[in-house]
């Protein structure tokens, strides 16, 4: 029997809760992720599942240490024999340091740079280029049209219904350029590179299931690339807090066949 002193011991539900602890952290890095449609995504997947899976481990291999320190030292006074040299105790302060070092720098880079080259890397000489512009609350995307020359645009030109990109009339790359609200239409199988602008103020392309994510500033053009690996309907969203309406701000990647795109943009027509 314990005295009112002496903390009560359960060896039964110390294992219990570990367990449960395990299982949560390997539910969470093997069957939470949605599916992935683009062939990067795979290797965010995997550096995600990598970061819970090790993490997850550390958390519960110092919930076990912590316990055990809890049990020896938590009456006020060391039990007999239980001091432990300073040796020691530098070795338990500074080895879990070095364990996360490994995890979040060694680790991550040798998985996440192959990917990063996926991103941001040199992109294929066939890629498929397209432009979105970003601004409260929609998504705007322009196609260079048959030239394949994305035309001039003006910032002091931009008129909401008339001319939303500011297209330069007087440039002829300008006049064959189709420009659609919420609509983006790629080629499956094919690099896509999307040129990313903003109108106002910062916004962030998102497609999830492509694992894409790309924050786009005013006054300064990033690009994002991907290679949708399956045909249908995807969810375009920002990502970052751009004002009221931002609930709103919501478009389609539509992936189809080459043939099936190339029929599309020629029903298109030219916003000029």
């Amino acid at each position: 029997m314990s005295t009112s002193g002496d903390a009560p011991r359960s060896p039964a539900f110390g294992l219990l809760f570990y367990l449960l602890g395990a299982l949560v952290v390997a539910g969470f890095a093997l069957g939470w992720l949605p599916e992935v449609s683009s062939a990067h995504g795979h290797g965010i997947d995997r550096v995600i599942k990598y970061l819970l899976l090790t993490t997850g481990t550390l958390f519960l291999v110092g919930c076990v240490v912590l316990g055990r320190f809890i049990l020896t030292y938590g009456k006020g006074e060391a039990q007999e024999g239980a001091l432990v040299s300073e040796r020691t105790q530098l070795l338990w302060a500074v080895v879990p340091v070095l364990l996360m070092c490994a995890i979040s720098e060694v680790g991550v880079l040798v998985m996440g740079l192959p990917v990063f080259g996926q991103v941001y890397g040199e992109a294929d000489e066939d890629a498929f280029e397209v432009e979105v512009v970003g601004k409260q609350f929609e998504w705007l995307i322009r196609y260079p049209g048959p030239d394949g020359v994305f035309g001039e645009v003006d910032h002091d030109k931009v008129h909401d219904s008339r001319n939303p990109l500011g297209l330069v009339k007087s440039d002829p790359a300008a006049r064959d350029d189709v420009v659609v609200r919420g609509q983006l239409h790629v080629p499956v199988d094919r690099m896509s590179i999307v040129h990313l602008r903003s109108l106002d103020v910062i916004h962030s392309f998102t497609v999830p299931l492509f694992r894409s994510k790309q924050d786009t500033l005013p006054g300064y053009t990033a690009y994002t690339q991907f290679i949708p690996e399956a045909e249908g309907t995807f969810e375009l969203a920002c990502a970052e807090l751009c004002g009221l309406g931002h609930y709103r701000m919501q478009g389609t990647v539509t992936v189809q066949s080459e043939e099936a795109l190339a029929e599309w943009l020629s029903e298109q027509e030219p916003w000029l």
